[in-house]
């Protein structure tokens, strides 16, 4: 029944024309089919496949008997059949005709009985009713119109848009021909790229009457100002534009706008057209990207230098980019590519000096310290002018690790660092431009991540250009085997980008590629991607042998010439240069490389930071790097902080918040009146000081504006409006710096990328990573151990990124519980077998300087306050990796006091007992811990009554290691047991790092016998345990072993004091009781009151003059007497309801 419906409302959906035209066409199937497989034999037509001999094929049944009976009797005698038919079974072309006329006429063929076409007038009303079937009416025969004449231009139209959705399939893309376009030759004699998978159903169409004449759609310019085209030149431009030398990938983008503009870019006639002095400089910079290197191929011809050769034209591609851009407005150019014709890049794109970059070729000593990088992965910086466009350009090419595409969103960060900085909102000013490989651009998961990115509101760069350096093949994986797409460049299509597939051998379809790949990216702010299909002319690197696994490729590649030498030979044919004009083109080249190669054989050292590609000329000048800034704030601002962090949005917002984000705000107020602060308070107090003092702020994540545990809740959600909310910090001051949070996509490694890109673009600013959970950074492990834990070794790039990452044992399993500290402080580079000289004044300072990162794994929000604005406090700049609590976000300990922020408080590296430092001679243990542990010890120690005789020390700072604070400890208490307790497994945590660098401060110390001892879980593989018995009892071991057993007397204690607390909660709930039927009687009394008040004033103004009855008086009867009221069964109730100020009164009890 459902189907019925469904179909009668699917029919009466179609227009009428269309639906006569299909009931025709459904009951003449024998007829069409007949005209579908007509072949020419005089054309050579390629024969239709085979097909099925299924129900519904064409050809069964009384049809196919009908057809074959026609075709018998036109064999014996042909003028025994309809001319119609004389014509299908002769061959000819329908509508050949000695005359020419545009009007064709019509003659309908004999055919079969058919049943009844149903006419517009006589279709059935739309019935639902199951009751009543629909009747059918006599036939009426179809309107009388040229049927072949539509059906033409509707097949034409189909054909015009089978070669604009799939005419790059038919593309001559490969110069080595390995992959090629089959074709077929026409009737005319022309070959055609053009297959059945292209056009399919209608491939055979273009066999016919190429002479015949159509009116071009509106969906197609190739006419230009043309309304008529024969079938042949509609046939012709077609596979010129997308069956040529270029592959237009856009039928997949759902905007109209955007896809008549590529069009309009391909499909006019003469769209692609270059003046003599354009195809001039194209062959110079082409000359330029292939002399270089066969410079080097020369001079190293042994060395890996990953060169260009078989992709050259992706010089000039760059160029023409940044070329366009410039004119359009760009004036910061960010690049990222992999190691691939880096070289290449930096001395024609940068204008690197060539003699800096031979002389990496040279094995210099560095005259600055770090550990420097192979200069294929090196980054660049250079501002210069445009000299086609006579305006300025910064060019950064961003490092990168030999990680391949881990290097996109850290482009991407620093591009939207950049416009942030410019006030570019739009993406006018900065173009990032990111070079892939085809392997890596289809194989690696990054290239996927940062995609997504593109149109997310935080993370947007308003458009990127990605530029493929398509080898056909991934180091000696061939394509069949490293991707299961068509083409590389497919998971662009996931972000609705135009993909331009173009011969590397074709310089100006690549830069005619270039041109409008710009224009898109300027006019629509979206992504596009120029998949450039080469060849690798030597092995992976220069030192391979590619002969070992595609050896008929490269015999291919070694009879082919340069992509330079067949454009001039090109031009030269053309009449545009001389060959003599080529020549002076190779030798003014060579003589640049020879001078430059002469140059550097006069360097005897090098500089790393030469080649940094983010520099902060302005921030370190005139800076006293060991000089540490004070980090507190005074007690107004931390009051006016807190007072705004912990209200609603005012009333003009007319913002309706939800009841329990009101709960949270009042007991937000209640600590800010109490002068106390948990950790989301001491966060707010970091980010709102940040803001006020100038400083730039950004939290990104997953879940991070509410947190993970419901602790933050920076952005506030309207309740009954969509798309509206409230962030308190943001309107902390009238010229406050901007405060950005915001949640990520459920990626760690390109958000983290992105962030630590961010970073790298001011030093004035705090760029914050928060994991939903510390061991999420498993997946964005590339980005932490080539980015940030090496960048500054490798680079001489500093970064003030901070990462936040939730860790602790809560019970709830292995995953979510660790943050893998010991994996952060196992990549620290501080020696622990070298004892500092803790007596320098500046050692504080100097010990951040030198270290790669700082890694903590805080106990207190003082601590984490002070250590966020330390980020920017310091005249260096460092990664900052903290291990964030869960449980105690709301832990009642993990408070602290107001006078813990002001301006006399620091950052504490390490917290000494308080309780215990009074009698240390007492202590016959010194506990040292880090982060949430010490609340468990703290509570223990406690249940034990072991308060004077075990000393707990928190060590905030874990890296580096606070060697001064520590020996401090040792001397205070000298008799003490030395322990080590952490709640991680032996071979997790920092145990396998505070251990040494304890044995070195104790070997330090004089006259000293004493070492640490390891106190927590025995080893594991897993970082904890899923079983909650389990997780409980060993808890309880590592407890004991610290503590001893119980004794009768510590039992008996708690016990008592769970009894008194159980008391104390009863008296509370009693007193609360009494306290609320209190409130009740007293409401009740007030509203009695405030009826009977009521009440008497309503009787005073309506009190009756003396002789007259009162209003509303029962009327009287004959005899004078009030008449008494009819008598009914039902029982009248007097209801009263609560006043406003009674109801207020018990809510608030309550």
């Amino acid at each position: 029944m459902n189907q019925c419906r469904l179909r009668n409302t699917m029919l009466f959906r179609i227009p009428f024309r269309a639906l006569v035209a299909l009931k025709w066409m459904r009951h003449n199937k024998s007829w069409l089919q007949s005209r579908q497989l007509r072949t020419d034999s005089s054309c050579k037509a390629p024969k239709a496949p085979a097909k099925s001999k299924d129900a519904d094929s064409l050809l069964n049944g009384s049809n196919a008997n009908y057809i074959d009976g026609l075709y018998s009797r036109w064999k014996a005698n042909p003028k025994s059949v309809d001319p119609s038919w004389d014509a299908y079974f002769s061959g000819n072309p329908r509508g050949a005709s000695t005359k020419s006329s545009d009007k064709r006429k019509y003659r309908r063929p004999p055919m079969a009985p058919s049943p009844a076409i149903t006419t517009r007038t006589e279709l059935p009303s739309r019935n639902i009713s199951t009751t009543n079937p629909v009747s059918t009416t006599a036939a009426a025969p179809p309107p009388a119109m040229d049927w072949n004449y539509i059906d033409d231009h509707l097949t034409v139209q189909a054909i015009i848009r089978a070669y604009q959705t799939r005419g790059h399939l038919a593309a001559d893309l490969d110069p080595l021909g390995i992959v090629q376009a089959l074709g077929t030759t026409s009737v005319d004699g022309a070959r055609r790229n053009a297959t059945e998978s292209v056009l399919r159903q209608h491939y055979t169409y273009v066999f016919n009457n190429l002479n015949a004449t159509f009116k071009l759609p509106s969906s197609t310019m190739i006419g230009g100002s043309e309304q008529f085209l024969p079938l042949k030149q509609i046939l012709d431009r077609l596979e010129r534009i997308y069956c040529g030398h270029i592959g237009v990938e856009y039928m997949q983008i759902t905007s109209l706008n955007k896809t008549n503009w590529i069009r309009e870019r391909f499909e006019k006639p003469d769209a692609i057209q270059f003046s003599p002095d354009e195809k001039k400089l194209i062959l110079e910079r082409l000359t330029r990207s292939t002399g270089f290197e066969n410079f080097l191929a020369k001079k190293f011809s042994s060395e890996k230098r990953f060169g260009l050769e078989g992709c050259d034209i992706m010089i000039p591609i760059l160029k023409e980019i940044i070329d366009r851009s410039t004119s359009l407005g760009v004036e910061s150019v960010m690049i990222g590519m992999a190691h691939r014709g880096r070289l290449n890049v930096l001395a024609n794109i940068c204008r690197k000096p060539i003699a800096d970059i031979l002389g990496q070729f040279h094995g210099l000593k560095a005259t600055d310290s770090g550990s420097g990088d192979v200069k294929y992965h090196l980054g660049m910086y250079m501002e210069r002018l445009n000299r086609l466009t006579n305006r300025n350009v910064r060019i950064t090419v961003v490092a990168n690790p030999s990680h391949l595409e881990h290097v996109n969103p850290v482009v991407l960060g620093k591009a939207r660092a950049e416009m942030y900085q410019r006030g570019d909102t739009t993406g006018s000013k900065v173009l990032p431009i990111i070079i892939h490989g085809d392997a890596s651009f289809c194989g690696q998961g990054v290239v996927y991540e940062s995609l997504h990115l593109s149109d997310l509101p935080n993370y947007t760069t308003h458009g990127t250009i990605h530029v493929v350096s398509n080898n056909q093949v991934g180091f000696t994986t061939d394509p069949r085997f490293s991707r299961s797409s068509r083409y590389c460049t497919d998971v662009a299509r996931v972000v609705n980008a135009p993909i331009f597939h173009v011969n590397s051998d074709d310089p100006e379809a690549c830069i005619h590629c270039a041109r409008v790949s710009t224009d898109y990216r300027a006019t629509f702010h979206k992504d596009v991607v120029i998949d450039i299909v080469g060849y690798r002319r030597n092995g992976h690197n220069e030192a391979d042998e590619p002969m070992f696994t595609q050896p008929l490729m490269y015999q291919r590649i070694s009879k082919l010439k340069t992509c330079m030498v067949l454009y001039s030979e090109k031009l030269i044919k053309e009449g545009v240069i001389t060959a003599a004009d080529y020549k002076a083109m190779i030798a003014k080249y060579d003589k640049i490389c020879e001078d430059a190669w002469e140059e550097s054989k006069k360097m005897s050292t090098i500089k790393y930071s030469s080649w940094i590609d983010s520099p902060w000329s302005a921030f370190f000048q005139g800076r006293d790097r060991l000089k540490m800034c004070p980090t507190g704030v005074s007690l107004e601002t931390l009051k006016k902080i807190g007072e705004i962090y912990s209200s609603p949005p005012p009333k003009e917002h007319k913002f309706k918040v939800h009841k329990g984000i009101l709960r949270i705000l009042a007991l937000r107020r209640k600590l800010v009146e109490s002068k106390l602060a948990d950790w989301s308070l001491g966060e707010a107090f970091a980010f709102g000081s940040l803001v006020k003092d100038g400083i730039h702020v950004r939290l990104s994540g997953q879940d991070v504006e509410r947190g993970t545990f419901s602790h933050r809740h920076h952005v506030l959600h309207h309740q009954s409006r969509d798309k509206v909310h409230y962030n308190s910090i943001e309107h902390l001051y009238p010229d406050q710096a901007d405060y950005k949070v915001s949640n990520s996509s459920l990626s760690e490694c390109a958000v983290l990328g992105f962030e630590h890109g961010y970073s790298m673009a001011n030093p004035h600013s705090v760029v914050i990573w928060e994991g939903q959970f510390g061991d999420f950074c498993n997946t964005a492990q590339c980005i932490i151990d080539t980015f940030i834990a090496s960048g500054e070794t490798k680079w001489v790039r500093q970064s003030g990124m901070v990462m936040l990452l939730p860790h602790s044992l809560e019970g709830m399993g292995p995953e979510h519980s660790s943050g893998r500290i010991e994996r952060f402080l196992q990549m620290s580079d501080d020696d622990p077998d070298v004892f500092p000289d803790t007596c320098d004044c500046d050692f504080v300072a100097r010990q951040l300087m030198e270290i790669n990162w700082i890694v903590t794994n805080l106990s207190t929000p003082a601590n984490l306050f002070h250590a966020l604005r330390r980020q920017v406090a310091m005249a260096f700049r460092k990664p900052l990796i903290n291990f964030s609590p869960k449980s105690l976000l709301r832990h009642p300990l993990a408070r602290s006091p107001f006078r813990d922020f002001n301006e006399c408080s620091e950052f504490k590296r390490l917290i000494p007992d308080s309780k215990t430092a009074n009698k240390p001679d007492c202590v016959n243990k010194l506990i040292f811990c880090s982060g949430k542990v010490y609340y468990d010890l703290f509570k223990e120690r406690e249940d034990h009554e072991q308060d004077e005789t075990v000393a707990i020390v928190r060590i905030e700072q874990l890296c580096p290691f606070p060697y001064d604070l520590v020996m401090k400890e040792l001397e205070l208490y000298q008799s003490a047991e030395l322990l080590w307790v952490q709640e991680e497994h032996k071979n997790q945590g920092a145990w396998s790092y505070v251990q040494p660098r304890f044995d070195t401060a104790l070997i330090k110390k004089e006259n000293e016998t004493r070492c640490i001892s390891y106190v927590g879980r025995l080893p594991n593989s897993a970082p904890a345990t899923g079983n909650k018995v389990q997780f409980m009892t060993e808890y309880k071991a590592f407890m004991t072993d610290v503590y001893g057993e119980m004794t009768e007397g510590n039992k008996q204690r708690l016990e008592r004091i769970v009894k008194e607390q159980q008391a104390k909660a009863k008296a509370a709930t009693k007193a609360g009781k009494e306290a609320l039927d209190a409130a009740k009687k007293r409401a009740e009394h007030s509203i009695k009151e405030s009826k009977a008040a009521k009440a008497s004033e309503a009787a005073d103004k309506n009190a009756p003059a003396a002789g007259t009855p009162a209003k509303g008086a029962p009327p009287k009867g004959t005899d004078g007497k009030p008449k008494e009221p009819k008598k009914n069964n039902v029982k009248i109730t007097e209801r009263t309801e609560p006043t406003r100020s009674s109801l207020s009164q018990l809510t608030l009890l309550r």
